[in-house]
């Protein structure tokens, strides 16, 4: 998507996020979180988190959105929007912010509690797949 979406399709984008994180397995922390997103060529991808007993080999929201991203023809991440259990906005934790930067990069747009805002705001400096080029 080259352009950027109206208020109508990031209502659609929570809609999706908040569907997303019903399906969350999270018995654990019962703290559930669901992740959708656009991609560049219009599909929409989404997420929950998965938990298990072993706490910290839970998955993220974010990395199940990558992996439908990837299962589905991949592409890059453009707009991105995260909700809790009660569908409220919320934020990408650090290593989730790391691996949005991976398939969307620093120009990837994120709804935030503060506004909308591009991954480089939210992650200045980050280290990216560039830095293993050089």
């Amino acid at each position: 998507m080259t352009t950027a979406p109206t208020e109508a399709e990031w209502e659609a984008l929570r809609v999706t996020a908040r569907e997303a994180m019903s399906h969350a397995y999270a018995p654990y922390s019962g703290y559930p979180v669901g992740a959708a997103a656009l991609v560049d060529d219009g599909r929409v991808v989404s997420g929950c988190n998965v938990e298990n007993a072993s706490f910290g080999l839970g998955l993220c929201a974010e990395c199940g959105l990558v992996s439908e991203l990837q299962a589905t023809g991949g592409g890059r991440l453009t707009h991105f929007v995260c909700v809790d259990g009660r569908g409220e906005c919320l934020v990408p934790c650090g290593r989730c912010r790391q691996l949005l930067y991976e398939f969307g990069g620093p120009e990837l747009v994120l709804e935030t509690p503060a506004g909308f805002l591009t991954l480089a705001e939210m992650l200045p400096q980050a280290f990216g797949p560039d830095h293993l080029s050089k």
